[in-house]
């Protein structure tokens, strides 16, 4: 079963192993070090992000190796830049409101 990129962001657990293993490739026993849980449970949540595609498995001898896999990363941001684009703009025009209302109350006093 494919599953959807951003249903698998959606859970904060998934998030912050992504957030763990984009700085570097870790295996499931070092990644269920930093949370308060199973093993199983992070291993279900690899497993997710796997099978969307957003990390992937290398074989290094007896372990395995879990990393981000960045083109994944790109297709997420792809669509978050649409709205960075909105944001920036409404940022700018209410940086602009606030610029003219400081200056009309200095001219007042």
């Amino acid at each position: 079963m494919r599953r959807d990129i951003f249903q698998a962001i959606a859970d904060p657990t998934r998030r912050a192993i992504i957030s763990l293993i984009a700085l570097q490739a870790m295996t499931p026993n070092a990644i269920a070090d930093n949370f308060h849980t199973t093993r199983q449970a992070v291993s279900k949540h690899l497993r997710i992000l796997t099978e969307c595609e957003l990390v992937k498995q290398e074989q290094q001898g007896r372990e395995i190796y879990y990393s981000l896999e960045l083109e994944k990363m790109k297709e997420i941001d792809k669509w978050i830049e649409q709205f960075r684009r909105i944001w920036e703009t409404r940022f700018n025009q209410l940086d602009d409101l606030l610029s003219t209302l400081k200056k009309q109350k200095k001219d007042e006093n």
